[in-house]
């Protein structure tokens, strides 16, 4: 029986992160790093704000309106507590 095999290992410098060998340039590509990330972090805080202030003022207007309008099959009464006969004592 003939199988033939993969082989993943020339593919593996492929995906494998290159590192700069001048210092300078590393820190530079870092410092590059943590301002995408930082700016990622801001951009996700105030999209998450803004959907939240969104949704709180949705559920207040709609409070609003609905408060406006009073429902059409509303009934009014009057109700009157009766008390529940005593049993009979069983013997």
């Amino acid at each position: 029986m003939y199988s033939r095999h993969f082989q993943f290992n020339q593919f593996r410098s492929l995906f494998a992160p290159r590192k700069p060998r001048h210092p300078l340039v590393r820190v530079a590509v870092g410092l590059l790093g943590l301002a995408i990330l930082a700016a990622l972090v801001f951009v996700g805080v105030f999209v998450g704000a803004a959907m939240i202030i969104a949704g709180v003022a949705w559920k207040l207007l709609a409070q609003r309106k609905s408060a406006r309008q009073a429902p059409s099959q509303v009934m009014d009464g009057e109700y009157r507590v009766v008390r529940k006969p005593a049993l009979p004592l069983s013997r």
